[in-house]
């Protein structure tokens, strides 16, 4: 169990800010714009962002060809399959219970690692996975009448969700030997690709000027959203065990929805008091270094 060093907590710290507050925002998007029309502009705008900090850094565009196979599967699991399946579930649901189900993934994280890759979990990781498996049922209590009628985007989020989580697995053990900024830009750029040819396929006949707030919505996807917490969240991915980096970030959901229960009027119960105490201990129990062990810094 990691202690985190003070780049990888001031990274995770924006990531969680950044990635929660942009569930209401990506609800307000989609509420203007064709939910894959909407990721389709914001990965394009954040794309050349990722290009001019690899050209400021002077660092190479090449992945050898032996390595594309690794970088095009990491992209769909990653990053195809979550993007695309999630859009289509937000104009389903709630922002806040849309961030709930999308933050799943720790969940299946914790699952596939032990179930696939022999991964050994120690006892109080999987208190962390319970507590968030508890915090999710939690926030959810009072939405099943709400799910029955939603059932498509339950499925959709959960599927992208477990999807997700085998990327972050993947991410850590296949190796490319590129820098991480590299990466991102491929991984980003084959899927503004597919991204652009489902929009083509099946929303075309929607597209129209959207209005101040979707673009804001757009601006924010594409700069903050996309361009600087993709790349922070590779970093954590890479840097840290996977459970750690997923159940690391369980706060995003929370963010997510607080932040939609202030800006769009979803109402707040006890159960989402008491999922926020069962996410800090999700956190805390992969996080909190083990009593009288010194963890290397691995900044």
């Amino acid at each position: 169990m990691p202690q985190l060093s003070p780049r990888q907590l001031v990274v995770l710290v924006l990531l969680t800010l950044i990635w929660g507050l942009n569930w209401p925002v990506m609800k307000l998007g989609v509420a203007d714009i064709a939910p894959l029309t909407f990721r389709m502009l914001s990965f394009w705008l954040g794309l050349p962002f990722l290009a001019l900090v690899l050209l400021q850094r002077g660092e190479s565009f090449v992945i050898p060809r032996a390595w594309w196979p690794r970088v095009v599967l990491l992209t769909v699991v990653n990053m195809v399959v979550w993007h695309a399946l999630m859009i289509l579930a937000i104009p389903l649901l709630s922002s806040g219970r849309a961030a709930i189900l999308g933050y799943t993934m720790p969940i299946f994280s914790a699952v596939i690692g032990s179930a696939i890759f022999g991964d050994r979990l120690a006892g109080r990781g999987w208190v962390g996975v319970l507590a968030a498996a508890i915090g999710v049922l939690l926030l959810l209590w009072n939405e099943m009448a709400a799910l029955g009628s939603s059932a498509l985007g339950v499925v959709l989020m959960l599927t992208s969700a477990a999807c997700w989580a085998l990327g972050t697995q993947l991410l850590r053990r296949l190796h490319v030997p590129v820098s991480l900024l590299t990466l991102s830009f491929w991984m980003v750029a084959l899927t503004c690709i597919v991204l652009t040819a489902l929009a083509l396929a099946f929303e075309h006949s929607r597209w129209h000027m959207p209005g101040l707030p979707a673009a804001a919505a757009v601006l924010y996807n594409g700069v903050l959203a996309l361009a600087f917490a993709q790349v922070a969240w590779f970093f954590l991915a890479r840097t840290l065990p996977p459970v750690a980096s997923t159940l690391s970030v369980m706060l995003i959901p929370v963010i997510g929805v607080f932040s939609g229960a202030l800006w769009l009027g979803e109402v707040l119960r006890w159960q989402d008091w008491t999922a926020v105490a069962l996410m800090m201990l999700a956190i805390a129990s992969v996080l909190w270094p083990a009593p009288g062990k010194k963890q290397p810094n691995k900044d």
